[in-house]
């Protein structure tokens, strides 16, 4: 049994935020049409690297879904939305704030509409505030929400993840307020509600003590590389084939354990480096001794040794190692995934994993507009078939 077979989400987002939440509840049963733009579709189809010219990041985004292609410009699309909406557990939507109102299908107006209805909105910077207006991107909510300060080496500009984190963490956010929502409504007697999500605020949520301690100490926290401030010793120190080892040494027994691995008994047994305040003191100290002992030794020597000590360590993975690496295979992370098309292509497998109710992959990506017909026909959703002609319009505002 899928933990949310029954559930009927209407997905009006684009790109990353709001289709990464609908992605991971029709990973657990939810039914999810996706609304996109008929001739165009979601920009997503188009961006990183293509396949017979359609994006393979697609693929994996919009897994489980179906595909209603209406242009919400048109009254004929509002209409649409507005039939889909009624019949809707959830909607997801990452445009502008303002914009749905300017279509008519607006908070106020699809909740009068079906009061069970939970609507999650992803923006830039929130629903309210002085800020509402501004259009925003997970970029922009990775620098408001500090994360991009601290990313990068100390001295140099601060750099991005590598990834488009912000939209990621919102949508994850996003399930978190859905799911709550949900459980309100059918276990408490509630009523829908609106799950209200900024991108910056997602990231400052994952900040930790930055603002305790900026209040408390005045303290801004600053880039430094591969350290982690305040915590000792964590850090990645070079191997004698080049590459780099990550050992995480910060607990007080395994601090002993991995100064006894490298032949530092002197420090192990050093009282003022017995807990992490008196480590932090001495840590350029500490991760000298250590870069010491690892230049001398191969990666994989380094990773054997300490992994027989009880030490946390680990290499650097790019792709090509996930791929091939036999914890992702053991743990079904590397799935193999039927297209459409036939063909199958390799992608990653679901989390969290439950174990009386799995998430899986039940079906593809879909084709731009492939269920149309059984989403606003007679088939599917029991709503009424409006004329759904001259759609080839890209919807505006998105938030991410």
């Amino acid at each position: 049994m899928e933990a949310l077979k029954g559930v009927k989400v209407l997905e009006l987002g684009q790109l990353i935020a709001g289709p990464f939440a609908g992605k991971t509840l029709a990973e657990f049963g939810a039914d999810v049409i996706k609304i996109e733009p008929e001739g165009t579709g979601d920009p997503l189809r188009k961006w990183r690297m293509l396949r017979d010219g359609t994006s393979v990041w697609w693929e994996v985004q919009s897994r489980n879904k179906r595909s209603v292609a209406l242009d919400l410009r048109s009254p004929e699309g509002q209409r649409a939305v507005r039939e889909l909406a009624r019949e809707a557990d959830v909607l997801i939507e990452n445009f502008k704030p303002g914009t749905l109102e300017g279509w008519g299908l607006g908070w106020e107006a699809l909740h009068a509409l079906n009061p069970r209805l939970i609507m999650l909105r992803i923006s830039g910077y929130g629903q309210t505030g002085p800020y509402r207006n501004k259009p925003g991107f997970g970029v922009l909510g990775e620098a408001m929400g500090g994360l991009r300060h601290l990313t990068g080496e100390p001295g140099r500009v601060p750099v991005r993840v590598g990834v488009s984190i912000g939209d990621s963490l919102s949508a994850l956010h996003g399930v978190i307020g859905v799911l709550t929502a949900l459980y309100h409504r059918d276990a408490r007697g509630g009523q829908g509600q609106m799950v209200d999500v900024a991108l910056y605020e997602s990231v400052f949520n994952v900040m930790e003590s930055l603002v305790p301690e900026h209040d408390a100490f005045g303290a801004v926290r600053e880039r430094s590389g591969s350290a982690l401030p305040g915590i000792a010793p964590t850090n990645a120190y070079r191997c004698a084939d080049g590459r780099y080892a990550l050992i995480a040494g910060n607990g007080d027994s395994i601090f002993k354990r991995l100064m006894r691995s490298i032949g530092r008994p002197d420090l192990e047994n050093d009282a003022t480096l017995a807990q992490n305040d008196g480590r932090v003191a001495r840590v350029e100290e500490l991760d000298a001794a250590i870069e010491a002992w690892t230049c001398h030794r191969s990666l994989d020597d380094v990773l054997a040794t300490l992994d027989a000590a009880g030490v946390p360590v680990g290499r650097i993975y790019s792709v090509a190692d996930i791929a091939s690496d036999p914890q992702y295979l053991a743990r079904d992370m590397i799935v193999q995934a039927p297209l459409a098309d036939g063909s199958v292509l390799k992608v990653p497998g679901v989390v969290p994993k439950l174990s009386a109710t799995p998430g899986g992959i039940s079906h593809p990506a879909p084709r731009l507009g492939e269920h149309n017909a059984e989403a606003i026909g007679a088939r599917g959703w029991p709503v009424r078939a409006p004329s759904c002609a001259a759609h080839a319009v890209v919807q505006e505002g998105n938030a991410a």
